[in-house]
């Protein structure tokens, strides 16, 4: 059986406390590996490798050397690009089309990034002095140290290596604590740092939980630089709050209930196809995904239906198999979760489209974190299915009458990650995406993505920006140096 190690300073390693934890499959729940859990002292170990590797060799890299670095890392992960994607679907089951693009978006991340560093200006003022000899001003951008990365589960190696290029490319050590569920692409992108010749200590990897784990060391250990987050809205509040002690600056993504807005002139197939992807691509286990959406009531009997059938014919099935368009849910745990709502919504009074089940399936798959798509109408905006995140393959869908009624509806709750328009009138869709509060505004399309464009979220979804030159303001310290004449 696979047993996965911690990497700490360019060696694989066991957890000082000798702990391992079982890591299941989302498609069977049968065991697939084993992991060694890392304890306080590894923590230690990985944060003093970081920061071994900034007083040498890594930190006394030209920026074109690391740049060329960065750019060998990337083609490596193309290289091994199957180990990746058989990772990938074994930790979360995810289609194999989708896991895929996943990790070619990985392997990108690295290679924007280079290009960003490589290119990003800084500032330069000339002032006048009392002497009439003046002084010259100048920016500089320095690495913030060693940088705690902290990953989810829904897209491990894209969201992941979305922090880990930037603050590589910044000349930043990291210590990255992926999500126990998915411990597998990260391990590996430590044998890739090690085959093209990064130096010990600028990667590394602690596997755990959260709370009393390794998830904690990090967040509080006070030789971090910076702390980066993508998960759900308390857990980021509550390392905002460990992060306050040394004055810690985070960045964090967090939980979103996201809108998508249909107008009566929007093109119907496209309106289909779009938010059909956003509300089940990955099984719904999408941060910027769509569990709300609005339909002008003109339109709404026409959408709904068309809506019910796509959804109904979406095919649930193991990654490998041709034709299927949705895998399980990460885990067993995250299935009742995503099935009390189910259960919740029907008890509430909603109207079931399509889904609210688990579909059959064959075998060993009958042991996996199954459900079927669900979509849902009738409810009031204030019940529970309406305003608490499932992150399931599901949405509930209710008419609109106005253009200040959606708007009011779309900005209602606490979050604002993301959020879709989708109309024929351009501009009413620059109106509106003006007024919704939300990070990412799609038109007429979903998770469209320009990687040197600020991503992030608004209200309780987030703090800060990432892409671009947007997460050098992050991951870099700048510096100002003023030199009298």
């Amino acid at each position: 059986m696979l047993h996965i190690q911690n990497f700490i300073a360019g060696a694989f390693t066991e957890g000082a406390g000798g702990k391992n934890f079982e890591k299941r499959s989302p498609l069977t729940n049968a065991v697939i590996a084993t992991v060694a859990e890392a304890a306080k002292a590894d923590v230690d170990a990985a944060v003093a490798a970081g920061r071994a590797a900034l007083k040498g060799p890594w930190g006394k890299l030209t920026l074109a050397d690391r740049v060329d670095l960065l750019n060998a890392v990337a083609a490596e992960m193309d290289r091994r690009a199957e180990d990746f994607i058989a990772a990938e679907i074994a930790d979360t089951g995810m289609p194999a089309g989708v896991a895929k693009h996943m990790c070619a978006r990985g392997a990108a991340n690295f290679r924007v990034f280079a290009d960003v560093v490589k290119n990003v200006p800084t500032e330069f003022f000339e002032m006048a002095t009392p002497d009439g000899r003046g002084a010259l001003n100048y920016s500089i951008r320095r690495p913030v140290g060693v940088v705690g990365v902290i990953c989810p589960w829904n897209a491990p190696l894209l969201l992941m290596t979305w922090k880990v290029g930037p603050a590589l490319a910044c000349g930043n050590a990291v210590v990255v604590k992926p999500s126990e569920e998915t411990p597998q692409t990260a391990a590996l992108l430590g044998e890739v740092m090690n085959a093209v010749g990064v130096p010990a200590g600028v990667y590394n990897v602690v596997h755990g939980f959260g709370p009393g784990s390794a998830g904690e060391y990090l967040a509080t250990h006070p030789r971090i630089g910076a702390i980066t987050f993508t998960g759900e809205t308390r857990t980021g509040a509550a390392i905002m709050k460990a992060a306050a002690d040394g004055a810690r600056p985070v960045s964090l993504e967090m939980g979103g209930k996201n809108p998508g807005i249909i107008f009566a002139d929007a093109d119907l197939d496209a309106a289909i196809e779009g938010t059909l992807r956003s509300c089940f691509m990955n099984t719904g286990q999408v941060c910027l995904g769509t569990e709300r959406v609005f339909v002008e009531r003109a339109f709404f009997d026409k959408f709904v239906a068309a809506l019910k059938t796509a959804a109904e014919n979406m095919r649930v099935g193991p990654p490998h198999e041709p034709g299927v368009s949705m895998g399980p849910l990460i885990s067993q745990e995250h299935r009742r979760k995503v099935l009390s709502y189910y259960a919740k919504a029907v008890e509430e009074g909603a109207t079931v489209v399509a889904g609210g089940g688990v579909p059959e399936m064959p075998g060993d798959y009958a042991g996996g974190a199954w459900v079927q798509p669900t979509v849902w109408a009738g409810l009031p905006d204030d019940a529970a299915v309406c305003r608490e995140e499932i992150f399931g393959p599901c949405c509930h869908v209710s008419p609109f009458d106005t253009e200040d009624e959606v708007i009011e509806r779309a900005n209602s709750l606490d979050y604002g990650l993301s959020a879709a328009i989708w109309t024929r009138d351009l501009a009413r869709a620059h109106r509106v995406a003006a007024a919704v509060e939300a990070g990412v505004v799609w038109v007429n399309s979903w998770f469209l993505r320009d990687l040197r464009t600020p991503f992030g979220g608004a209200k309780q979804s987030g703090i800060g920006r990432e892409g671009g030159v947007h997460s050098l303001e992050f991951y870099t310290e700048l510096k100002n140096v003023c030199v009298k004449l």
